[in-house]
């Protein structure tokens, strides 16, 4: 599941742009085979694994050892995961499966002294427009030209972060789910001056991971969230109106329309601070839309720190 899970100066755009849904023979999709992940957390580093445990040269960056040895721990430990389901019979080729995944990967706590042997660099840290823009409007300085950048961005919209760079034909959405080793959907999204041979690089790339892409607009949510998040939050206005206890909608929408969880279970699994996050800023975008109206309940649970799963209370209390 995702969730998370806003302008700059004008830039020039490349003379290379090229309308989608028409192909040309001289523009060939680019070979990604250095890929740099900037963010350490959770979902960049189920990227980095991802990467890595296809053949690609990874570099995972962040700003401390310390978080990056966090991650190196953690996907050592989703490697080993995955070599009990893969490698149940093999465990010679498991352990020289992990080995050679950890060999394609490494750490660094400093970017600009990766970027110059990136063809792809892939952003995966906090939902916050303006340091996304600072990141990428420093490195655009610095990558060769053919590099291509993109976001794992849940709720931006990409041309507003591709708006602090000089590379508009060459910036993309690469949105992954979480947990990524798991998750087979990737949101590949396209801004209005994305080209062509950038769109199907990245297309390429999600398929490359094993992964099935699909193409998405820069709208807001992009497809899934777009659908997802009004859908949990309309599940809580019903709640709100005494429709329905918390646990008979969660219950309903499980077995009524085969969903894996509740609205409620789901809430609390992405986490509450997440959802409010991104509806408080559709709403600032688009007030006069319903969809994304706000609710008064999560707003209080917010507020109390009853963030879901990862505080221990959200709808639920969990031990």
């Amino acid at each position: 599941m995702s969730v998370g899970h806003i302008s700059t100066p004008t830039m020039a755009f490349c003379t290379r742009h090229v309308v989608r849904g028409f192909s040309s023979s001289a523009l060939r999709p680019a070979v990604i085979k250095h890929v740099m992940i900037i963010g350490g957390g959770q979902m960049g580093a189920g990227i980095a694994q991802v990467a890595a445990s296809t053949g690609h040269s990874v570099t995972l960056v962040d700003t401390s050892e310390e978080i990056l040895n966090k991650s190196v721990k953690g996907i050592e430990g989703s490697l080993k995961r995955v070599v009990k389901k893969k490698f149940a019979d093999k465990p010679e080729a498991g352990a020289e499966f992990i080995h050679k995944v950890l060999q394609s990967l490494s750490t660094s706590t400093h970017a600009e002294s990766v970027i110059q042997s990136s063809d792809l660099v892939v952003e995966a840290i906090v939902e916050n427009l303006k340091v996304k823009q600072e990141i990428f409007g420093r490195l655009d300085k610095l990558a060769p030209q053919h590099t291509i950048f993109a976001s794992n961005t849940s709720s931006l919209p990409i041309a507003d972060i591709a708006s602090s760079t000089s590379r508009l034909d060459r910036f993309g959405g690469l949105h992954f789910f979480n947990p990524v080793p798991m998750m087979k959907l990737v949101e590949v999204i396209a801004t209005p001056a994305t080209s062509q041979e950038t769109f199907d690089s990245l297309l390429n790339f999600s398929k490359v991971l094993g992964k099935t892409p699909v193409s998405c607009k820069d709208t807001p949510g992009f497809i899934v969230n777009r659908l997802l998040v009004p859908y949990m939050l309309e599940a809580v206005r019903l709640y709100e109106r005494g429709h329905g206890s918390k646990e008979d909608i969660d219950i309903a929408m499980k077995l009524g329309a085969g969903y894996p969880m509740g609205p409620f279970e789901l809430s609390d699994y992405v986490g509450l601070d997440t959802i409010k996050f991104i509806i408080d800023g559709w709403c600032e975008k688009d007030p006069g839309n319903p969809l994304f109206k706000s609710s008064e309940m999560l707003n209080k649970l917010v507020s109390e720190g009853k963030l879901g799963r990862k505080s221990g209370e959200g709808f639920y209390k969990y031990k």
